[in-house]
């Protein structure tokens, strides 16, 4: 007991009366100088207009942590508290939460990361490993990511930052890419004819760049056309979905058979 009292005297020292007054005067003026650095620096960040509001606030809280960590050993030593051991103290401690809360760490520099590197905003559609959804919220630590089937998904930040992120949502346009499949019966020329009037017909599909439309394999049982066109972002899965209507109905209007794998038995009679 008496050791552990001589330890803190050694740390703290004799508190005089004027001691504790420069104390209190000192916190004062930190405090002071705190809010007037916090008002410059918000001053500052607000116009910073490529920063996302996320961003700005990460830097004002790390400043300020920072800020009054300086300022507890400032008021220390005007205290009469040893600065030197104060400091050991606080550095031990800090190796020990962060030893602790190592993956909190790093789903937070992860966080850190997103934020400033931008793979991806709140509202993209986005894959990135096993994760495929609509991105709801950026936290500092998680992201909140919606599934198609609108199930909410909580993503630790380091996940998203070690894999590889497709954004869905960052073009304005997008490519729709299908195929479709003809009988041998039918001419290049006819099944080309009766695509590309089921494409004319739909408004959201993009004539520059203009629409593809080649022959792309001959299959065991089918001819196989690909079909490439461009459309505005949000117009992806109805242009989709329309066009692959759109196609049946114009085959069957021009006489154009589809076919599907199948095969043909042949008997020879001798």
């Amino acid at each position: 007991m008496e050791q552990g009292l001589n330890n803190i005297k050694s740390l703290t020292g004799n508190l005089a009366l004027d001691t504790v007054v420069s104390g209190l005067l000192t916190l004062i003026v930190c405090y002071i100088a705190i809010r007037i650095v916090k008002t410059v620096l918000g001053k500052a960040l607000g116009k910073a207009g490529k920063l996302d509001a996320p961003v700005k606030n990460l830097i004002t809280k790390a400043v300020t942590v920072v800020l009054w960590a300086v300022t507890i050993i400032i008021v220390a030593g005007a205290f009469g508290i040893n600065a030197t051991s104060l400091v050991a103290l606080l550095s031990v401690v800090g190796l020990a939460l962060s030893m602790s809360v190592q993956g909190l760490l790093g789903n937070f520099f992860s966080g850190i990361m997103l934020l400033i590197g931008k793979p991806f905003k709140e509202g993209d559609f986005i894959e990135a490993g096993d994760k495929v959804g609509v991105v709801k919220n950026i936290g500092f630590f998680n992201t909140t990511v919606n599934t198609p089937d609108n199930i909410s998904t909580v993503v630790p930040n380091s996940e998203l930052t070690g894999a590889t992120v497709k954004n869905y949502s960052r073009e304005p346009l997008r490519r729709v890419d299908m195929t479709f499949c003809t009988s041998y019966d039918v001419s290049t020329e006819d099944a080309k004819k009766a695509i590309l009037d089921a494409i004319a017909k739909d408004s959201r599909i993009l004539t520059d760049p203009a629409p593809f439309v080649r022959l792309g394999a001959y299959k065991g049982s089918v001819v196989e056309y690909i079909v490439r066109v461009w459309c505005k972002n949000a117009d992806y899965w109805d242009v989709h979905f329309d066009l692959n209507e759109a196609v049946r109905e114009s085959f069957a209007a021009n006489g154009v058979a589809m076919s599907y794998k199948h095969m043909n038995v042949h008997i020879i009679e001798k």
